[in-house]
């Protein structure tokens, strides 16, 4: 379905944050016979809802919103509104179609279009896609779940998209250039379980992409994918991390070595795992990855680690303390534990509480050395959940903060303090960002 598509139709867009005012101006554009905004959410009676926005569309809440649903040819749900909400089953049940913004704008640009989604590593990837491609001389634009809703987008000739499993499980359209990095269970109590999840997230490989880059390293996916014929970055007959001329770890493709691993500047193998992927979409668009591999050496080096995903902190004391806040499943946790495998660590684990199973936290952790300090509300849980373990020390704190403060007597000389906590941030914190600012305070006021 495309935009044009809901010419004449009576529209209803569920959700009234940046992706349903996105939405609503795009739709208005294009002449639908009527448009509504319903927000059923639970801070719909403080929102503001006037000038062109009003103009275009009226703001439903309260006890007619799921009547206005039902009674739209088309509705345009935000990616908030889980596939598990009851309105969405009722919905589906009467055979009301239910789309996104994010299929809408695909519809319309599936062939400029770079898609990368994944468990872990699809925000990283995107953007080393996108910051490699600007470096070659191939200008694009970079948006999707970094923030910027794609309908808000402005035209351009080539896109790179971080995407969702949300974004991706209405998606009628793949991109030209399909990319999957990880694969393991997230978000199940928005999808349903974890059938479904893998379902939505490996939607945006269902409609006739051009080229599918995947991460070939990962079990799950490959277990998901089968003999399907795609290029599995980490692989040798692909982009690949072996020893090079100097005998150090080098990215090659194929067989001809590119550059040192030590160029990267991130840390742990899942980064080096991230750019194996990237390099192999440069190669799939084209670019001359050998020819120019210098130029991209140089690229790499320059490139930013995103905030909030092991970043370090400098800490007078020799300890590295490290925020990984957007660490919040223990799989992700288990990536930035294996970041500083060689060196003493402590880990600091909990959150909000889905009940997440942490089995494979405690597999995983069998027989590494480390000190694990649960915060509430999960750590408790994931502490219980690694009982037993000889090499695994466990504490438990009141709070971030006393984490910390645990965490610098705990921690030997040289050794590192992981903020992974293995759990989404809220309830005990705004956001995420919130969190990080808490734990970098609290790595400053307990500076000696």
């Amino acid at each position: 379905m495309r935009l044009s598509d809901l010419r004449g139709r009576h529209v209803a867009v569920w959700g009234a944050g940046r992706e349903g005012r996105a939405a609503v101006t795009a739709i208005a554009a294009h002449g639908p016979a009527g448009l509504v905004v319903v927000d059923d959410s639970a801070n719909a009676g403080t929102l503001t809802w006037e000038g062109p926005l009003a103009a275009a569309a009226p703001l439903a809440t309260g006890g007619e919103c799921f009547a206005r649903l039902a009674a739209a040819d088309v509705v345009v749900r935000s990616p908030g509104v889980p596939s598990t909400h009851p309105w969405m089953v009722e919905l589906r049940g009467r055979g009301v179609p239910v789309t996104q913004g994010s299929a809408l704008w695909m519809a319309d640009h599936a062939d400029r279009t770079v898609g990368v989604t994944g468990s872990k590593g699809k925000s990283t990837t995107s953007s080393l896609i996108s910051h490699l491609l600007t470096a070659m001389d191939r200008p694009n634009v970079f948006g999707g779940n970094i923030g910027v809703p794609l309908l808000d987008l402005p035209e351009a000739e080539r896109y790179v998209l971080e995407l969702s499993s949300y974004q991706c499980a209405d998606l009628t359209d793949s991109p030209r250039v399909a990319v999957v990095t990880a694969l393991f269970p997230e978000h199940l109590d928005a999808h349903g379980g974890e059938r479904e999840y893998y379902r939505d997230k490996l939607n945006l490989l269902a409609h006739g992409p051009q080229t599918v880059v995947v991460n070939g390293t990962d079990p799950r996916l490959a277990a998901e994918l089968g003999d399907r014929p795609v290029v599995r970055a980490g692989l040798p007959d692909t982009t690949h991390v072996t020893s090079g001329p100097d005998g150090t770890p080098w990215f090659h493709l194929r067989g001809t070595p590119l550059f040192a691993r030590g160029v990267l500047p991130l840390v742990g193998r899942h980064n080096e795992g991230n750019l194996c992927v990237a390099l192999a979409v440069l190669d799939a668009l084209g670019v001359d990855v050998v020819a120019r591999r210098d130029s991209l050496a140089v690229a790499v080096a320059e490139f930013q680690g995103l905030a909030h995903r092991l970043t370090e902190i400098p800490d007078p004391s020799g300890l590295t303390f490290v925020d990984d806040t957007l660490a919040t499943s223990p799989y992700a946790a288990m990536h930035a534990i294996d970041a500083y495998e060689g060196r003493p660590l402590t880990v600091i684990v909990g959150g909000t509480d889905r009940g997440l199973d942490y089995r494979p936290l405690r597999e995983h952790l069998a027989e590494r050395e480390i000190t694990v300090i649960g915060i509430p509300d999960s750590g408790p849980r994931i502490v219980e959940a690694l009982s037993g373990l000889p090499t695994v020390r466990t504490e438990l704190a009141d709070d971030l903060v006393a984490a910390v403060g645990l965490s610098r007597k705990l921690t030997p000389a040289g050794g590192v303090v992981l903020l992974s906590p293995a759990a989404p941030s809220y309830g005990r914190f705004r956001n995420f960002e919130h969190r990080s600012e808490v734990f970098a305070q609290a790595v400053a006021d307990t500076a000696r």
